[in-house]
């Protein structure tokens, strides 16, 4: 891997078509999200996920290539880049407290036309100390080894680093495949009163985080297996480890209000 070599204090953005090309992969999911719903028909909904994987990777490829191979990532600029992730993820955070203002706003004051009950009335609720707890129990664990791997690469120990990033995506796609499960054995639907909604929306998005930040480890164990993260030269790596603790937090978040207290 090559040192950084440019002094220049400020980030200098190539031209690129990738930007343009996730905007068209987002509105071609939403429309065919709301196709789906209605038409029982993926294949748009498909579609958009193809662009925007597609784009995901070309895009980190050349950022990739940028902070790697042509050593444009200097101090200043990984200063920035480090900002510019923090500020990503408060608002993520402001995107998953919508859901929570939402469930709760249901949940301590509930009309009549659900029963005026919580739960509402003929919904039988997930058991928070079957699915949900070993799912806890994954993703707190994911937590532990992604942090071991990222103490591994801050002491240049490559096996360990490796180690750990490979247990964290396996827990990763573990608590996915769960997840996926319970969906199918849940004994409502999302179109069950505000529950459904508020449950599968939040629950829903959560776990399409877990499969962002999979990739994003994904990404980072390849990179890493290639020699491309050194022991001061990480941020990738330390980028999605900061977005895999977020994804813990929100989960606990998710299963001590609406899987414990709201059952």
């Amino acid at each position: 891997m090559k040192n950084n070599f440019y002094s220049h204090p400020y980030h200098l953005v190539d031209y690129s078509p990738w930007p343009i090309t996730g905007a068209i992969g987002v509105l071609t999911l939403v429309t065919g999200m709301v196709k789906w719903f209605h038409n029982f028909n993926m294949n748009l909904l498909m579609l958009g996920y193809l662009i925007i994987i597609l784009t995901m990777y070309q895009w980190w490829r050349d950022v990739s290539r940028e902070g790697t191979f042509q050593g444009k990532h200097t101090i200043l600029v990984t200063k920035g880049l480090r900002w510019g992730m923090i500020l990503f993820i408060i608002s993520e955070i402001f995107f998953f407290i919508s859901f929570f203002w939402a469930f709760f706003h249901s949940s301590l004051s509930p009309n009549i036309e659900i029963g005026a009950t919580w739960p509402p009335t003929n919904i039988v609720p997930f058991n928070p100390f079957q699915i949900p707890l070993l799912n806890t129990i994954i993703l707190i664990t994911s937590g532990v080894t992604v942090t071991w791997a990222h103490h591994a690469i801050m002491e240049n120990n490559h096996s360990q680093m490796t180690q750990g990033l490979f247990l964290t995506i396996i827990l990763g796609i573990y608590f996915t495949f769960l997840q996926a499960y319970e969906y199918l054995e849940a004994p409502f639907t999302i179109a069950d009163s505000i529950y459904g909604s508020t449950f599968f929306m939040a629950t829903g998005f959560h776990g399409l985080h877990v499969m962002i930040g999979t990739m994003f480890l994904l990404i980072c164990l390849i990179r890493h297996i290639n020699n491309q993260f050194s022991n001061n030269h990480h941020f990738g790596f330390e980028a999605a480890a900061w977005y895999w603790h977020f994804v813990d937090v929100v989960w606990l978040f998710l299963y001590i209000s609406i899987y414990w207290w709201g059952n």
